[in-house]
């Protein structure tokens, strides 16, 4: 009976901790500031449910999947969703005409909406 009691405990456990899914990226808005340099603004939308499942990142890449920037979030978000973080001063190639930014979360890692965008010239 005690391992019946742990097996369905665990069950639930693994149910609640997914139920906040993985990061959604909703919008994303880019500043040109300089030779190759981008000011970028993203709102990430995620069910934060504390310390062990939250939304922990967001990365630039370019088409072939090379991280030009990341802007590292170090708490949950739990009562401000969705919320918005800037990163400045992002050197992208001057080869490189548009972006993916990508959201990434404590338990499912990467995952969930992002957003492709033309840089401005």
């Amino acid at each position: 009976m005690n391992i019946y009691l742990a097996s369905i405990l665990l069950i639930l456990i693994s149910v609640v901790t997914a139920q906040a899914g993985e990061v959604d990226v909703v919008k994303v808005e880019v500043t040109k500031s300089g030779d190759n340099t981008y000011l970028f603004q993203v709102t990430l939308s995620h069910q934060d449910e504390g310390w062990d499942h939250f939304a922990n990142k967001w990365d630039i890449i370019d088409a072939e999947g090379s991280v030009l920037g990341t802007r590292v979030l170090y708490h949950p978000h739990t009562n401000e969703q969705p919320f918005t973080r800037s990163l400045p001063n992002v050197r992208i190639p001057g080869e490189t005409g548009s972006v993916t930014v990508l959201g990434h979360d404590s338990l499912h890692e990467y995952g969930g909406k992002t957003v492709t965008l033309d840089l401005p010239q």
